[in-house]
């Protein structure tokens, strides 16, 4: 198979910006399937074992311990929507028209997506609580051509984060809430920042950056300052993800406690996380691909929900911020980064 090229990828998707697919090759000694690996934020060249994030990382190494070796029997054909929203549907169409064999991918808006344009290719997912909800029948059978693994075990989650906020810095009257896209702030994750907030006496906004690239991270930053947030929350969206060391080393600059979704930011230097454990929703995204590419129907693997979340905290960073971190806050965490 060859590589699709750039000017006819561009011309397929009308002009629009994305990362074409970067595929490996193999001899065709064994029966090869082929995998699209989509996010929406990360770009296609970090999608690898190598170079990308350590879910992605995990992800490929539990592949091959399943007997699924990249350039043996399966071939990764990588894509990123770069943080653009405004195309999906149209990276969607043409990566379906392509026929891959499975489709990994993220973000609630690129599942919607990619189920609009098929209901024949399986789609494993890594996604929010609330996607599951829209789309399958049921966490345990989920029917069609979906499956994948949850992110949190509850919009709650959401909440949860702010009252950790509100615990380490008991001033706390006015908080952003950092939404990958406006429904991620109108939905329950939304609505469960909204009523912890209320209960705590915290003002919760919903801010919506355009893009998720340098310059809309940086403005965003720029306007919490002037508007005079004292904190922020951000949501689970891999746009956010993919630009991680950005957004702490603009937390860290600006001043601003941050309370992440995932550890990965708290690795960097950012302050603190209420994150499942990303290793363990890999793997069990690689075993829902591996199920597949042997014959399994999407629809009768279950929704694996994560039943363990870990509260990291990065003490370097509180005191870069002027946060005083509690013997009571050290206590409750899972993992204390001096």
């Amino acid at each position: 198979m060859g590589w699709m090229r750039r000017r006819d990828f561009m011309a397929t998707l009308g002009g629009a910006s994305f990362a074409w697919p970067i595929a490996a090759r193999a001899q065709q000694s064994r029966k090869q399937n082929r995998v699209a690996f989509v996010h929406s934020g990360i770009p296609a060249e970090q999608l690898t074992e190598s170079a990308g994030p350590f879910w992605v990382r995990r992800f490929y190494e539990t592949l091959r311990k399943l007997g699924d070796r990249e350039g043996d029997n399966l071939v990764v054909e990588r894509y990123s929507a770069e943080g653009r929203t405004d195309h999906l549907t149209a990276l969607a169409g043409t990566i379906v028209s392509r026929k891959p064999d499975v489709i990994v991918t993220n973000l609630h808006a690129l599942v919607i997506a990619f189920t609009q344009a098929t209901s024949e290719i399986p789609i494993v997912a890594i996604a929010g609580t609330s996607i599951w909800g829209g789309l399958g029948r049921s966490l345990a059978r989920p029917g069609g051509n979906l499956t994948g693994v949850s992110i949190n075990a509850g919009n709650e989650i959401t909440g949860k984060r702010l009252e950790i906020l509100k615990e380490t810095i008991p001033s706390l009257t006015k908080v952003a809430y950092l939404a990958s896209a406006r429904g991620a702030w109108e939905d329950d994750a939304g609505s469960s920042a909204r009523q912890a907030g209320s209960r705590l006496g915290v003002a919760v906004s919903g801010i919506f950056p355009a893009e998720f690239n340098e310059i809309q991270i940086r403005h965003t930053f720029d306007a919490m300052t002037q508007q005079q947030f004292e904190a922020v929350l951000i949501d689970e969206g891999g746009g956010f993800l993919a630009q991680r060391v950005l957004i702490v080393e603009s937390a860290d600059k600006h001043r601003v406690p941050i309370c992440y979704p995932y550890r990965d930011y708290v690795d960097l230097g950012g302050l603190m996380a209420y994150a499942p454990d990303l290793g363990e929703l890999a793997q069990r995204l690689a075993d829902n691909v591996h199920q597949i590419l042997n014959g399994a129907k999407p629809g009768d693997i279950p929704i694996y929900q994560p039943t363990r979340f870990q509260l990291v905290i990065n003490l370097k960073a509180a005191k870069t911020l002027g946060v005083t971190i509690t013997q009571s806050i050290s206590a409750r965490a899972d993992e204390v980064i001096e």
